[in-house]
């Protein structure tokens, strides 16, 4: 393993919550200085109290604090800091933010500005992995043109059913399933004035509608300078209305000549495109084969469960990189052992699934052999209610998937979180749940499962 010569000096954080808890800690690893920046409703994070610097950047709308980038940037520039670093969520995938961050003189923990641009386009992340030879959907290969005769034409010729995506959508919005072709050209009519609402971008893309496929990840480090490794595949399929709940790392159950072969077109990706950092191919997986459907150029909320069966911290390498070094990894240094599951923790009821802020009366972490808690709860933590639900990431790993299993079972039955809602419950009925214990379920399970209950 290289050890890298180059360090940053100071980082702002512009995030909140455990991510920003996360990348402080791994700074703390590394020596580098950090700045931490929050919202007026924010001022009990547990991270402010570890920073060495912290600004109040706004009030609690995100659009006033955590999305506004001259404030982040000007935090930047009275502090001295030398690199920002986004988190996921917020301005992760910002094409303007990493420019203007850039610009103004700092380095941009994560992939240049045209990077993002190019792969936050799912028009043009698709022409670049079908140039890749990267597996990708089959469907209409660039916008779907508003001539209606072409239209219907691709839609015979792919297939029914299809779907209609939003070119800029993302996060589950900007996409409609159609299973007639009496209803395209309607279909396709709304969903571009809802991308044109929502995204500004009022482009849409057609593809074909895989019925039960299953939602798999791969996760990709790329130092922008011809190196990129693979650190394994993930199954994200247990989702609830295409927001991921619990994720596990590898994905059980996969053809492993079609795994090899996608892997290493992930990482072949990786140096075409010149990425830099660190990064995630989505795929849907049905009947042995993979198709790429987006590519989020950030660090993932599941990144944990990679990290805890290849021992590589992928905060670390993101930094060492943005400091202008060589990956400290080849692929011969990346072994896959074990299995690691997580589960997200959301401070919303279990049953109705409504956010359910407050203060956190008690918090007890559980502890014990292969697990691991990010998180910034604490005992007397006022939880927010303007922001994402998400309040912790239990994590377990184990030699073996049923190991890991036990272990979540266990950490699931430990943790304690008094004075809010969470939706602990329903992780502990999926970690007993017959199905998803054999492995392999699709992205509807869980919420076939929720709605028969």
């Amino acid at each position: 393993m290289l050890k890298p010569q180059k360090k940053l000096e100071k980082v702002l954080i512009a995030n909140r919550g455990e991510i920003a808890l996360r990348i402080l800690r791994a700074c703390k690893e590394m020596g580098i200085k950090t700045v931490a920046v929050y919202s007026t409703a924010d001022k009990e994070l547990m991270h402010l109290g570890l920073a060495d610097e912290t600004v109040c950047i706004g009030p609690a709308p995100a659009n006033l604090s955590y999305l506004h980038i001259p404030a982040i940037i000007a935090a930047a520039e009275v502090t001295g800091a030398t690199a920002i670093h986004p988190g996921y969520g917020f301005l992760a995938e910002n094409a303007d933010f990493a420019e203007q961050v850039e610009k103004s003189g700092f380095a941009f923990i994560g992939p240049k500005a045209d990077t993002i641009r190019l792969m936050g386009d799912k028009v043009s992340a698709k022409h670049a992995m079908i140039a890749a030879g990267v597996p990708t959907v089959p469907g209409s290969d660039g916008p779907l043109p508003e001539d209606e005769e072409t239209a219907l034409r691709i839609g015979r010729e792919v297939g029914y059913p299809v779907i209609i995506k939003a070119a800029g959508g993302g996060g589950g919005r900007g996409m409609r399933v159609v299973h007639r072709e009496e209803d395209l050209i309607e279909a396709a009519k709304q969903t571009r004035e809802e991308a044109g609402a929502w995204f500004s971008n009022p482009m849409v893309y057609l593809e074909k509608y895989l019925t039960n496929p299953r939602h798999v990840e791969v996760q990709v480090i790329s130092d922008g300078q011809g190196n990129a490794i693979h650190l394994g595949d993930r199954d994200c399929s247990l989702q609830r209305r295409h927001q991921k709940v619990l994720e596990e790392a590898p994905a059980p159950g996969i053809d492993e000549t079609a795994r090899a072969e996608v892997l290493a077109r992930c990482v072949k990706a990786c140096v075409d495109i010149n990425y830099r950092g660190a990064g995630t191919f989505e795929f849907l997986y049905e009947n042995g084969r993979f198709y790429f459907i987006e590519m989020n150029t950030r660090v993932q909320v599941e990144h944990p469960v990679s990290e805890m069966v290849t021992g590589i911290d992928i905060v670390k390498e993101m930094l060492s990189i943005a400091a202008g070094n060589k990956l400290s990894f080849t692929q011969a240094d990346v072994n896959i052992h074990g299995h690691s599951l997580e589960c997200r923790i959301n401070a919303e009821d279990p049953a109705t699934f409504m956010p359910s802020p407050g203060m956190v009366k008690h918090f007890h972490a559980p502890g014990g052999n292969g697990v691991r808690v990010d998180s910034h709860l604490y005992s007397g933590y006022k939880v927010p209610s303007n922001y994402d639900s998400l309040i912790g990431k239990l994590i377990t790993w184990g030699s073996t998937r049923d190991e890991a299993m036990a272990r979540m079972r266990n950490a699931l039955d430990e943790i304690v979180v008094d004075g809010i809602k969470t939706n602990i419950p329903l992780h502990r009925d999926l970690v007993n749940d017959e199905g998803f214990c054999k492995g392999g379920v699709n992205i509807h399970y869980l919420e076939h499962k929720l709605a028969n209950q």
